[in-house]
């Protein structure tokens, strides 16, 4: 395919990149749980029972202060040692509360350790996103940007990239992308790969990438000065764009 690169529009300035890890949510409720789970551990029926009894006690004391009706925390304390009660009064005599054996705790922990997991993949990614965008600013500031393929997961990268500008749309960037959506380049080789682009992609460089398509099969010797008037139509009226990309569509089915 004759080499389609409309001339750069994007910033070359630095963009510094950070990532922050992600925090896991302070919930009080949980906290609230956890606290009566360590007492509660080795108390048999009674001792819960009389543990419920004081729990129930200071509920009431804290509903008659305004600035303790929404203690989350202490409300989810009153249902752990209710629940840990009816718990073990189902349970034969003698037998004493053991955390470790509780079906509710042990799905609780599952989850703590996938929500953990889901974190540790969601920082991963976003470092792996900052790396890739570092990359691909300094590609940009070489001039070397267009002969590099993009990969998967770019569509992030273009995000973070205009996230890092303060929401100005990386015109060159975004060439980059049509160009190889059009041209099949890089990861975009995989059709599905070019399915799901269009999911991810804004819909101006959607447009562009149709319309650069259309002009390479009906145009091949186009130069570039010849086609930058399609990132201009793409961008600016990126429906324009689709349209005139259907009909030459149209216009080369009839032709053939």
């Amino acid at each position: 395919m004759t080499r389609m690169w409309p001339s750069s529009g994007g910033t070359r300035g630095p963009l510094a990149s950070h990532v922050a890890a992600p925090r896991e949510p302070v919930d009080p409720a949980r906290i609230g749980r956890r606290v009566v789970r360590r007492r509660a551990k080795g108390m048999d029926a009674d001792a819960v029972a009389a543990a419920l009894e004081d729990a129930r006690f200071d509920a009431r004391q804290a509903s008659r202060h305004e600035d303790l009706g929404d203690d989350i925390r202490g409300r989810a304390e009153l249902a752990e040692w209710e629940r840990l009660g009816q718990l073990l009064g189902a349970a034969p005599a003698g037998i004493v509360y053991d955390p470790d054996v509780d079906d509710v705790v042990q799905a609780e922990l599952a989850a703590d350790a996938a929500a953990a997991a889901a974190r540790e993949a969601e920082l991963r990614e976003a470092m792996r996103i900052a790396a890739r965008a570092d990359q691909l600013q300094a590609l940009r500031e070489l001039g070397t940007l267009e002969q590099t393929k993009p990969r998967t997961g770019d569509e992030a990268v273009r995000d973070e990239l205009t996230r890092r500008a303060g929401g100005y749309v990386q015109a060159d960037v975004d060439a980059w992308l049509a160009h190889a959506l059009a041209a099949h380049l890089g990861h975009y080789r995989d059709p599905a790969a070019r399915e799901e682009a269009a999911g991810l992609l804004a819909p101006p460089v959607l447009a562009h990438a149709a319309l650069l398509a259309e002009l390479a099969r009906l145009v091949p010797g186009a130069n570039v000065g010849e086609l930058a008037f399609a990132a201009r139509l793409a961008t600016t009226e990126p429906e324009a764009a689709d349209a005139l990309a259907a009909f030459l569509t149209r216009v080369e089915r009839t032709q053939a």
